[in-house]
This record gives C-alpha cells, sequence and structure tokens, in this order.
C-alpha cells in the first residue's frame, strides 16, 4: 500500500515539475495525442510498406537502396495521410455545412414560392395539348 501511494507522488510531483517548467507542460497532452494517433498510423504505414520493400528486394536492388526508397515511400504515405485528413477536416467543417445550408435555403425557398425543386429557372411549362397548334396530326392525309 504504501509503495502505491509512493509510486503515485512521484508521479505527481514528477508532473508538477514539467509544469513548472512553463511551455513544456502544455506538450505533455500534445505528446499523449500523438503517441495515441501516430502510432497507430505508423502501424499502417509499415504494413502498406513491407510489401513495396519485397517488391524492390525480389528486383534485385541493393539494400542500402531497398531501404532508401522503402524509407521515401513510408515518408509519401504519410504525407498523403496528413494531407488527406487535412483536405477531409476542410471538407467536413467547411463544404459540408455550406451545402447544407444551401440545400436547405433552396427547398425552403421552393416550398415558400410554390415551385418545383427540379429546375434553377422556375417551373417547367407542360406540354401542349394534342389537337392545338400547326401540326395536323395523323389522320390528315
Amino acid at each position: 500500500m504504501w509503495s502505491a501511494i509512493r509510486w503515485l507522488v512521484l508521479r505527481l510531483a514528477a508532473i508538477r515539475w514539467l509544469f513548472k517548467l512553463g511551455w513544456l507542460g502544455a506538450l505533455i497532452p500534445i505528446a499523449l495525442l500523438l503517441k495515441t494517433v501516430g502510432l497507430p498510423i505508423l502501424g499502417v504505414l509499415g504494413i502498406v510498406a513491407i510489401p513495396a520493400l519485397i517488391i524492390l528486394f525480389l528486383f534485385g536492388l541493393p539494400v542500402f537502396l531497398v531501404l532508401g526508397f522503402g524509407g521515401l515511400f513510408v515518408g509519401l504515405l504519410g504525407v498523403g495521410l496528413v494531407l488527406g485528413l487535412v483536405a477531409l477536416k476542410f471538407f467536413i467543417f467547411v463544404v459540408l455545412p455550406l451545402w447544407l445550408v444551401w440545400k436547405l435555403a433552396k427547398t425552403v425557398w421552393c416550398w415558400t414560392f410554390k415551385r418545383g425543386g427540379s429546375s434553377p429557372d422556375g417551373p417547367t411549362t407542360p406540354p401542349p395539348s394534342p389537337g392545338t397548334g400547326s401540326d395536323p396530326g395523323p389522320d390528315v392525309a
């Protein structure tokens, strides 16, 4: 019991000491977030890169070239993931709300003025009824 309490006090003292360093204490949550998110992404990148490394070995390239190209490939995948996440966040937080507001405003506008929502130019005119107009029809020869 005493050892558990001592361990907890030492742990709290270490965290308090980090917060005394000022801005370094602010890095603790960022480090925890990176540890939580970054390790699975690194694992996925490693799993994706293993077949590429095997293919490079099969071509008979020297080991340093294989590792260099493998590292380059993993780095490019990491950049792609980061840019993809940025694009996804932009889409979710900017484009999607604007699109939803646009669709809602268009629907309310169409309901208000009793227009059909199919044409942006307004309601479509119905086709002319048969027997009216210049077409004599199939009976006249």
